[in-house]
Formats: C-alpha cells, sequence, structure tokens
C-alpha cells in the first residue's frame, strides 16, 4: 500500500511559477503504476491536471494546463515534480497528489480510478 506526501504550493502572482512535489512510499515497481495531480477549488469539482505513467514516463495533461505544466523525476526517491509555469488566478485550488494501477490511459483523469491520495497543497494565484 503506497502513501503519498506532498510538499510545494503556497502564493504567486499572475504569470509566475510554482513547483509541486509527491513522494510515492511503495507501488512504483508496478509496470501499471499511475502518479497524478488533480485540483479542486472552493464549490468545485475535483478536476484532473496531469499524469504520468512512472514505467514509462509518459505524460498526460489537461488541455487548459498544457504547454505551461510539466513533469520531472527523481527515480531514485520516487519523487515527481510538477512545475507550473504561467499560472493564472484560475489555476487556484488545492492540489492532490494521486496515485494507483490504472491499465488505460484514457481512465488517467477519472479521480476514483485512484487509491492513494495526498493531503492536499493549497496553490493560490493572485491576479
Amino acid at each position: 500500500q503506497a502513501q503519498l506526501v506532498e510538499s510545494g504550493g503556497g502564493l504567486v502572482q499572475a504569470g509566475g511559477s510554482l513547483r509541486l512535489s509527491c513522494t510515492s512510499s511503495g507501488g512504483t515497481s508496478s509496470i501499471s503504476y499511475v502518479m497524478a495531480w488533480f485540483r479542486q477549488a472552493p464549490g468545485k469539482e475535483r478536476e484532473f491536471v496531469a499524469a504520468i505513467r512512472w514505467s514509462t514516463g509518459r505524460t498526460y495533461f489537461a488541455d487548459i494546463v498544457n504547454g505551461r505544466f510539466f513533469f520531472s523525476r527523481e527515480l531514485d526517491k520516487d519523487r515527481m515534480y510538477l512545475q507550473m509555469n504561467s499560472l493564472k488566478p484560475e489555476d487556484t485550488a488545492i492540489y492532490y497528489c494521486a496515485a494507483g494501477d490504472l491499465a488505460y490511459s484514457g481512465s488517467y483523469g477519472l479521480a476514483n480510478m485512484y487509491d492513494y491520495w495526498g493531503q492536499g497543497t493549497q496553490v493560490t494565484v493572485s491576479s
């Protein structure tokens, strides 16, 4: 059973950058292990942001962040980073790291497919 520990987040002005990290204790040896980020703004449903298939490093991004957000990893620490650039006020939300064994990339955007969740970290972008 994996545990996820997040860090990063904070307050930044529009156009700025932040980096989130998520470390997984366990699970990464599975060929179908996927780590992802979701976010939830006040009064809104949780939405998919990005995912990375750990075994291949292939990444997937929601259209709303594609080209602005990027992944990097430290494989020896089972840690991933989400670099968020050109941030907008509408990116303000609590960001959650998620992980699980997902066989099909078509399911990566579905929150209920993930078994493990981090505690969440606040990202606030001021205008």
